[in-house]
């Protein structure tokens, strides 16, 4: 733990609302510590590179182009962009109702904006969160206001490079949605460099979305090979409106990415889907919590993963039905391909149901390929390791082509095909 919690100075304002988040994530971390075997939510993903005594926080700017970064996104777009988890550079022209500036900037201008921080976050029970909360630097505010809709998707790309190894660092957004708002909002985690590239990037996203506003979220997670991924989204959504999020895990040595949503008031509605695909010895993790806790809220969830080497998925998603929240549907299934005898999958669905008159399922299955499927292909004179790829696409297409954006979902089909070695 003492590789985590480091005494730097990052020259941040005095603010009463900082030092006390700050000391708050401190205290939290401590008196958790990293998750161990024992720790229940964690006892699939075993942390084990996360308690490393060698990692060195991220302070320095390397130096790079916003040519370099934006040119990997093939669609129009507000891209705000990081490199090894500092703000290098953000949105210069935006259109009227849409605000993004540093997180910083924001809690010491804003008292709207000290008042929404951590409203929903509890450091307490997510150690990850609570350090992040103590690195409290890097990160943005997004705020969309009433009755706005975005033309383009905002574009969070961080970009993590060749630098020093075992580079540890922590981004923390707060999105707000107002009434009636429609936005689309993108993160994009990539590196370049040597593929056993060491580092560890903790990120949290603290969303509100008010009455009737929607909020598109689309994440793709590609670190390196060695790298760790910690990542948590805590979602409020508020009457009528509506929350649908998506995370491709492609990368990282250990890869999670946990969300829980707050369906807070009627007719509010969430879809958390997600896809992975791993070899080697990966554990790639993807876990969700949706609590209804208003009448005639709405939630699904589609997760599907592909699994090679000795590499293991996991699975874990809770619905909680309130004892108010009747006349709620809640809609839950993982499904996994195993490409290999030492692919593992671990999938821990629960429902929490206190309330009557509701709609609630969740299921889970695994398999491999079809060897009927393939020799058909094979017959038709289709390479075998190319019905294989082509059999694998297919799969995952089910839950891809369930996002909002077209062009959103072609550019992650092509970031699919990227490297399909690990797949093969």
């Amino acid at each position: 733990m003492a590789g985590l919690v480091q005494n730097i100075d990052l020259a941040l304002p005095d603010l009463p609302i900082l030092r006390y988040w700050r000391n708050r994530g401190l205290k939290a971390f401590e008196a958790q510590g990293v998750p161990t075997a024992k720790t229940e939510a964690w006892r699939y993903t075993k942390p084990r590179d996360l308690n490393s005594d060698d990692f060195i926080l991220s302070v320095t700017l390397p130096i790079i182009t916003k040519s370099e970064q934006t040119q990997k996104i093939p669609f129009a777009c507000y891209p705000i962009i990081f490199e090894n988890g500092i703000l290098y550079s953000k949105i210069s022209e935006m259109p009227s109702g849409l605000c993004i500036m540093p997180l910083i900037d924001a809690l010491f201008m804003d008292i709207e904006t000290q008042e929404q921080m951590g409203i929903h976050l509890d450091v307490e029970n997510y150690p990850f969160a609570a350090l992040n909360t103590y690195y409290l630097n890097q990160g943005v505010y997004i705020y969309v206001d009433s009755n706005v809709e975005l033309e383009r998707p905002i574009v969070l790309i961080n970009h993590s490079s060749v630098g020093p190894e075992n580079l540890f660092f922590n981004i923390h957004n707060l999105i707000v949605l107002k009434k009636g708002a429609k936005a689309e909002f993108v993160e994009y985690y990539n590196y370049s460099g040597a593929v056993k590239s060491r580092y560890f990037a903790n990120i949290v996203n603290e969303i509100f979305i008010e009455k009737d506003a929607e909020l598109n979220h689309y994440k793709v997670q590609n670190e390196a090979f060695k790298a760790n991924h910690v990542a948590l989204n805590m979602v409020s959504v508020k009457e009528g409106g509506n929350y649908n999020g998506f995370c491709l895990q492609k990368g990282a040595n250990i890869g999670r990415n946990e969300t829980k949503v707050l369906l807070k008031e009627k007719n509010a509605s969430a879809r958390v889907d997600a896809a992975y695909i791993m070899n080697g010895w990966a554990t790639l993790d993807t876990t969700t919590d949706i609590e209804h806790l208003a009448e005639e809220t709405c939630s699904e969830q589609l997760v599907k993963g592909v699994i090679g080497g000795d590499a293991r998925g996991v699975f874990q998603g809770k619905i909680h039905i309130a004892p108010k929240a009747v006349k709620t549907s809640g809609k839950q299934l993982h499904k996994a391909l195993l490409l290999s005898d030492g692919a593992e999958i671990d999938v821990k669905p629960e429902l929490e149901i206190f309330a009557d008159d509701v709609k609630c399922s969740h299921g889970a299955a695994s398999g491999e390929l079809d060897e009927e499927q393939l020799f058909y292909m094979q017959s038709r004179g289709i390479d075998r390791e190319e019905a294989r790829q082509l059999l694998i696409d297919a799969y995952l297409d089910e839950v891809i082509s369930r996002l909002q954006n077209d062009e959103i979902s072609e550019w992650i089909r092509s970031l699919i095909k990227e490297n399909q070695s690990i797949i093969g």
